[in-house]
């Protein structure tokens, strides 16, 4: 169940490309579209690429082209802002990106004239990359959830993890649009729409939605805008739309990475999360923003756990001898996604996996039930501090609320804002109310290590989420069948999914989730998996809400 689930219960330029050649950047076989999925259906003509020569090329294989002289970081960054120019706001106007960085091309030549000197930082050394629009760049791009209100904020300093991404030598390309307030608004929202920026759609039928609230990084990294993109989570925001949207995406372990910095929701669930076209580049991108911040205590419980490379993991027998956990509760539901699960089981029995049939979700129902109450109490006081040394126009939620208000045909046309007002009538984090609730939740932990304890699991795997609904601004996001979100989300555990195919011309994603800090052995799992399976297939902008129409 992911969190707004939950709580309904209770401008753009181009770049030219003077003196590239495109006969430069030929394609390897293994960077074309995979061919023979079954996941389209018959009649249907995928649009292709045609001869736009980033396509699905790796971090590593970019590495590579500028160590070898073909390619320069300017020549990359201005490809990508080139596809951007092409396709986000024209042709299939995905709409993922909410503002692009200036000194992307600065940037650029820096790491360029530092690779020319011998100086090398790392493999993000000279990467483009997008970062979601609550995460704090302390340069010309604006910071604002994608809020109206908090239009013209620019933030002072970087977020932790946009320091560790600037030190590591990434571009930053620009920020991505998401849901407003990560979701946070309304329990009849629309995933991807802010008022900020409007609604992103999903790459692979542009009618359908891309998802969680990191809608404008999992649509942008798989329509190929970026090397990857950084999303954030509280529960679902970077797997479901990484899901949806054919990605791997890594959310962490609530600590592994910082928060400061970040437009909060909840200090108890929240996290930054790496979303990339496999399994090696988002190993990259979390090693690159890993690291401890003294100011944010919840990092200081990484000491001695976090890494600064989790690439040595990716192991393509990292599946032989592993002990999995195969949740019960996502082998009944929507037949093409049940079958896609079966045939991914099969799979991981053939790479030397032994399964096991658990329950892990039926038994949470009582944790869950204190979610929303916890993510109130908890927006309220974190989003007040955030604003109050912000420097934004809006000094607190009371003041978001009344700017809303007070611009309702602009800022909420099509839902309001009850979730903001519910969290705005909670008491502080002192209250009774929520230190009770907390408790409850968080034997959502013991419930966790007690089943991969007794059962000696390595991980617990499902189907990640169902179908990417169709974008309904009327009436909000439906359910489209099972999530598998909330589990490691309520526990603060780390969870990656990873592509397992298509259906009806739509992605779905497998999850592996573990133990806190277990990192390294579900990545072990997870590259194995997408190296057996090669279950991405790159988005074909089909105009359609329908395939089968």
């Amino acid at each position: 169940m992911n969190r707004r689930s939950f709580l309904k219960k209770g401008s753009l330029t181009g770049a030219s490309l003077t003196g590239l050649s495109l006969s430069a950047f030929a394609l390897t076989s293994s960077q074309q579209p995979a061919t023979g999925n079954p996941g389209h259906p018959a009649g249907i003509t995928p649009r292709p690429y045609g001869d736009f020569p980033l396509l699905e090329i790796t971090i590593m294989e970019w590495q590579q082209k500028m160590k070898s002289g073909q390619l320069t970081s300017r020549a990359i960054t201005e490809m990508y802002l080139q596809r951007i120019a092409a396709m986000d706001k024209k042709g299939p106007a995905l709409n993922a990106v909410m503002e692009l960085n200036p000194d992307a091309l600065a940037i650029a030549d820096k790491m360029d004239a530092e690779r020319k000197a011998g100086k090398l930082r790392g493999h993000l050394h000279g990467i483009p990359i997008l970062v979601k629009d609550n995460i704090d760049t302390g340069d010309k791009m604006m910071t604002t959830a994608g809020s109206l209100a908090l239009e013209g904020h620019r933030a002072a300093n970087d977020a932790f993890i946009v320091k560790q991404l600037r030190e590591a030598g990434a571009v930053l390309l620009g920020k991505t649009n998401l849901s407003e307030w990560a979701n946070f608004r309304s329990s009849r929202s629309t995933s991807g729409w802010s008022s900020r920026g409007g609604q992103t759609k999903n790459p692979y039928l542009l009618a359908r939605n891309p998802s969680g609230s990191s809608a404008g990084s999992g649509s942008a990294a798989s329509a190929n805008f970026c090397a990857a993109a950084v999303g954030t989570e509280t529960n679902g925001s970077v797997v479901s739309p990484s899901s949806v949207n054919g990605l791997v995406g890594i959310k962490p372990t609530v600590g592994l990475l910082s928060r400061s910095g970040i437009i909060p929701i909840s200090k108890t669930q929240d996290t930054a999360g790496p979303m990339a076209r496999t399994v090696a580049d988002a190993a990259i991108l979390l090693g690159a923003m890993a690291g401890v911040d003294e100011s944010d205590p919840a990092t200081l419980d990484g000491k001695g756990k976090t890494l600064k490379d989790y690439t040595p993991f990716l192991d393509p027998a990292g599946l032989k001898g592993k002990r999995i956990g195969i949740e019960k509760a996502a082998l009944n539901g929507h037949e093409g996604v049940v079958a896609l699960f079966q045939a991914s089981i099969d799979l991981l029995k053939a790479q030397g996996a032994t399964i096991v049939e658990v329950e892990l979700v039926k038994q949470l129902n009582d944790a869950g039930s204190v979610e929303g109450l916890i993510l109130q109490y908890e927006f309220k006081d974190g989003l007040n501090r955030y604003l109050a040394t912000a420097g934004a126009r809006p000094k607190s939620l009371a003041d978001i609320i009344a700017f809303n208000k007070e611009n309702a045909k602009k800022a909420m046309p099509y839902f309001k804002q009850e979730t903001l007002e519910r969290s705005e009538t909670r008491g502080g984090l002192d209250s009774a109310e929520y230190t009770d609730a907390l408790k409850k939740l968080l034997t959502t932990r013991k419930i966790i290590d007690d089943l991969l304890q007794q059962e000696k699991l390595d991980a617990i795997a499902a189907t990640t989420n169902g179908l990417a609904c169709c974008i309904d601004l009327a009436s909000g996001d439906y359910r489209t069948g099972f999530s598998f979100s909330s589990p490691a989300a309520m526990a603060g555990y780390p969870h990656i999914t990873v592509p397992m195919g298509l259906v009806f011309g739509l992605p779905v994603g497998m999850s592996f989730v573990g133990a806190a800090w277990s990192e390294p052995e579900l990545l072990k799992m997870a590259y194995a998996f997408e190296q057996a399976s090669k279950g991405r297939t790159p988005p074909s902008f089909i105009d359609a809400p329908n395939p089968m129409v």
